[in-house]
């Protein structure tokens, strides 16, 4: 697994001159999107300038060499050979192929966990109506998580009626890094195969996907990775493949995974052939040590906000990630719809901070990057406080 051992530059405001980012609005919510460094948006412009010169010596010569050897880096970096991984344009497109290509017959179960991201839920909503199957869902403890207690509570829910279990590496409501590890082993052992959700994994953990014995692993390159938008990658086992097939069908048909997942027709693949650079640029800032320093300043931010509004973290535990959870201390129904028009409010702040509705409450993510610093999280108090003053 590709790791540096360089040390960590010095991070936030100094090196904000990397984004392109409008340093007017308070940017504490690199987990939704990402922001991608100039220097690797400058390397995704040469390749498209590559294809536009010429685009069918690009398409039919340069192309088919050049994304396999960008799956090859991206694999030492994620654990993996490349030929274990196909590019995708994010995470949902890489678990719309795995569920969609499941053979499902009346009566079978996918379970997911109740944090599941609300886009692959709908997923599994779709392939098991139309199969007749059904969904069965394992209770996430919160907001105060218990890695044993979700461990249990999924082996619990295996049956010899499971076909697959949908597992969150890092959950995006509750920012909750799960023991996937752990979770994967509980699956195997009762027979079960199991596609990991990894939107938020790679640049937030470290990650080796073989190690972790997973079947299949999808995970986001543009958010923690800081890659361009729409560059995510699909891992399969080697075991797990032939019936594979991507959400577009197209002339690999039938010819192997690669062959099927690397052509599905025209397309920019600039995204994709960019995140050599990105994978340069995370270690440039540090690789594990940012890891570490991100994780570290989001539960002080959480901390922060926390203590500013007289009001609890959540998952302030060793399942807390480049995320944290604050608790918004409302009276009141808390429902989807307040919060959205919370989050209004917040968006004409000139900040934004997702707002997700658990167990009663309303909680705010706020997420931890390079260009982030204490002081970030002492404004989005600030912010907070008042629209609560003014819309709570």
């Amino acid at each position: 697994m590709e790791e540096t051992q360089a040390a960590t530059p010095l991070l936030g405001a100094a090196i904000r001159h990397e984004w392109a980012l409008d340093w007017n609005y308070l940017t504490v919510n690199h987990g939704s999107f990402g922001a991608t460094p100039k220097v690797v948006l400058a390397a995704q412009d040469e390749w498209r300038r590559q294809l536009e010169a010429q685009p069918s010596r690009f398409m039919r010569r340069i192309l088919p060499d050049a994304l396999r050897d960008a799956a090859a880096r991206l694999g030492r970096f994620v654990g993996a050979e490349g030929t274990d991984l196909a590019f995708v344009e994010n995470a949902t497109v890489g678990c719309n192929a795995v569920l969609r290509s499941l053979r499902l017959a009346p009566g079978d179960e996918i379970v997911v966990l109740t944090h599941v991201y609300g886009a692959v839920r709908n997923t599994v909503r779709y392939v098991t109506e139309r199969a007749g199957a059904r969904m069965v869902e394992v209770a996430i403890p919160f907001p105060r998580p218990d890695s044993d207690a979700i461990v249990a509570n999924l082996a619990s829910a295996l049956t010899s009626c499971t076909r697959i279990a949908v597992l969150d590496h890092i959950t995006s409501s509750s920012a909750l890094v799960l023991p996937i590890a752990r979770m994967i082993e509980a699956c195997h052992a009762a027979g079960v195969p199991t596609l990991v959700d990894g939107a938020h994994g790679p640049g937030q953990v470290t990650l080796d996907v073989t190690a972790l014995g997973v079947d299949w692993y999808v995970g986001n390159c543009h958010k923690w990775l800081m890659a361009p938008k729409g560059c995510a990658f699909l891992y399969a086992r080697p075991d797990r493949r032939e019936d594979l097939h991507p959400v577009t069908i197209s002339h690999g048909y039938g010819k192997g995974f690669l062959a099927e997942f690397d052509w599905t027709g025209t397309w920019d693949p600039s995204a994709y052939l960019a995140v050599t650079a990105a994978i340069d640029f995370h270690h440039r800032l540090g690789g594990a040590a940012l890891r570490a320093r991100n994780a570290a300043l989001a539960a002080e931010g959480a901390a922060l906000v926390a203590g500013r509004l007289g009001t609890e973290t959540g998952s302030g535990n060793e399942l807390a990630g480049a995320m944290g959870l604050v608790r918004l201390p409302l009276t009141g129904a808390a429902t989807a719809e307040r919060a959205l028009a919370l989050r209004g409010h917040m968006l004409d702040a000139n900040t934004d901070v997702p707002l997700h509705v658990q167990e009663g409450a309303v909680w705010l993510r706020l997420s931890a990057q390079a260009y982030n610093e204490v002081g970030d999280y002492e404004k989005l108090a600030g912010i907070v406080a008042d629209v609560l003053a003014t819309h709570g």
